[in-house]
């Protein structure tokens, strides 16, 4: 079980950056993947997540609009696109899974960290 996150990096606020997540190990097992933040001193948000076996998004209203979760089963991969970064966006970026639900995290990458300054 292991689940690996890239593409953070520095952008200017207004900018895009993809953050993929590359899952093995048990993906076909997964009820739902997503992502969720944490920046120093806040509290942990989870910021998005899609059920893996078809169904709607969810989105945080701190990103609804502007960030938009897909997932590739045959890639067995997670992305996260993100526009129009704000300065608030910045913070470690961790995919995660579950085979409960988005509320039960139970398998969670190491992060990549995204700054927009």
């Amino acid at each position: 079980v292991q689940l690996v996150e890239s593409g953070g990096g520095l952008v200017q606020p207004g900018g895009s950056l993809r953050l993929s997540c590359a899952a093995s190990g048990f993906f076909d097992n997964m009820h739902c993947m997503g992502w969720f933040r944490q920046a120093p001193g806040k509290e942990r948000e989870g910021i998005a997540h899609i059920n893996t076996r078809g169904g709607s998004a969810h989105y945080a209203d701190s990103v609804f609009g502007r960030f938009t979760v897909s997932l590739d089963n045959a890639k067995n991969a997670l992305y996260l696109q993100m526009n129009s970064l704000k300065p608030e966006d910045t913070a470690l970026y961790f995919c995660a899974a579950s085979s409960v639900g988005w509320s039960v995290i139970e398998y969670c990458g190491q992060g990549t960290q995204v700054t927009v300054s």
